[in-house]
């Protein structure tokens, strides 16, 4: 049976939290059972309840995934006007 750290449990929970990693991906990468990833992440939104300190954290990598998300969507966007321009701009010449 192998030892998981707690920066390393710190470190799966924040990979769920904030870049949405799945917990099936997250144990198939560590080597931990579904369930204990499951059960630290629900200690840690448990401990978010009465630690200040946690919370702020959780709500900031809540907020930072929020922020990723839209990042991507606007380069998506952005992308996509690119090549629109790049298209109307041949067919002008």
């Amino acid at each position: 049976m192998q030892t998981i750290t707690e920066e390393t449990k710190k470190k799966v929970v924040k990979l769920h939290i904030q870049d949405g990693r799945t917990i099936s991906s997250l144990a198939a990468e560590y080597g931990i059972c579904h369930a204990t990833v499951s059960n630290w992440v629900r200690a840690y939104r448990e401990e978010c309840q009465t630690n200040d300190a946690a919370k702020s954290e959780y709500k900031l990598m809540q907020e930072n995934r929020k922020l990723r998300q839209e990042l991507a969507e606007a380069k998506k966007e952005n992308d996509f006007l690119k090549k629109a321009a790049a298209f109307f701009a041949k067919e002008i010449d």
